[in-house]
């Protein structure tokens, strides 16, 4: 069973002493790719320097939204550097010529496109995130939130990147004025794709964490997002939950741990990790009527098609 792991935290400090080991543990336990996403300048400093340290271990770069009051005019210009010396990094293209190709000067997106890896694998750097839009704790103002989301929308756009996007309601609501922000700065960004502006590679990204309504998941899934399921799928008290990805295609789903955060049943209390990601394929098999392997694979095969490294 080939499985993916979308969303895991190991550059926090919980990992520091055992990381080699919890990462061998996942790969030993089928997990083929992990992508670590970043929270803010300094994380996504490091997340780009682990996903190094690995060829199956990938980063996403950018500011979660609880720490949008770091973000500053030169932010934006840090992260593409990050992106940037990453990309110098594992590609065949020299520092002195690496922005030109057959004499033509590119763009971000056109470096992308145009590099491969030394290896011949995809690129390191494989999304902007995590971002987005966090109500339940308030620790900077909806509107610099929101100011702070748009301009990670742009450089994921710039950069031919997807997202990866975070919502979280005051008091955990199913639904309120975060998801309806966040699903209403999404539309606007879709029409303004349509009209030509510098957007990214569809499908556009994936809804971290879902646990909005059926509605806000179609919303989502109408302008060519995925839905991301945690462990709190496999919790006895997830029926409405479990009921919302059951009426969700299959093939619009990823599989992520959040680790060390949102342990699956039965490591419920436990640190998380990696290797938990097979509880969540295992309740999404017996919500679909099928088997965990070819959850793995369809998550999988989504995960790939989004995130650009191949299978």
């Amino acid at each position: 069973m080939k499985l993916t792991d979308t969303h895991c935290h190991l550059d926090l400090e919980v990992f520091e002493k055992d990381r080699h080991a919890v990462i061998q543990q996942a790969f030993n336990a089928g997990v083929s790719k992990i992508l670590i996403p970043a929270l803010d300048g300094e994380s996504s400093l490091k997340v780009a320097s682990l996903s190094s340290s690995q060829p199956n271990l990938f980063a996403a770069i950018g500011y979660h939204p609880t720490e949008a009051g770091k973000w500053e005019k030169i932010s934006a210009i840090q992260l593409r550097e990050i992106w940037r010396e990453l990309l110098r990094k594992h590609s065949d293209l020299s520092d002195q010529n690496h922005e030109e190709v057959d004499g033509k000067s590119l763009r971000p997106a056109d470096l992308l496109k145009n590099n491969k890896s030394k290896d011949g694998s995809t690129k390191k750097i494989v999304a902007i995130g995590e971002i987005g839009l966090d109500y339940y704790w308030d620790s900077a103002p909806h509107d610099i939130q929101l100011v702070v989301l748009k301009q990670q929308l742009d450089l994921a756009g710039e950069l031919n990147l997807p997202v990866i996007l975070h919502s979280r309601e005051k008091k955990d609501a199913e639904q309120g004025a975060c998801m309806d922000d966040l699903l209403g700065l999404l539309e606007n960004w879709k029409t303004d794709k349509a009209q030509g502006s510098k957007y990214p590679i569809e499908p556009a990204g994936v809804l971290h964490s879902f646990s909005g309504s059926l509605e806000a998941a179609r919303r989502a899934i109408e302008m060519n997002f995925m839905i991301g399921v945690t462990g709190s799928i496999t919790h006895r008290n997830a029926n409405r939950h479990q009921g919302i990805i059951a009426a969700l295609p299959l093939e619009r789903l990823l599989i992520e741990t959040d680790a060390p955060f949102q342990s699956p049943t039965p490591q419920r209390g436990k640190r998380n990790e990696p290797a938990f990601v097979r509880y969540i394929a295992d309740k999404i098999a017996e919500i679909y009527m099928t088997t965990p392997e070819h959850v793995a694979d369809i998550t999988s095969e989504n995960a790939a098609r989004l995130f650009g490294w191949g299978g």
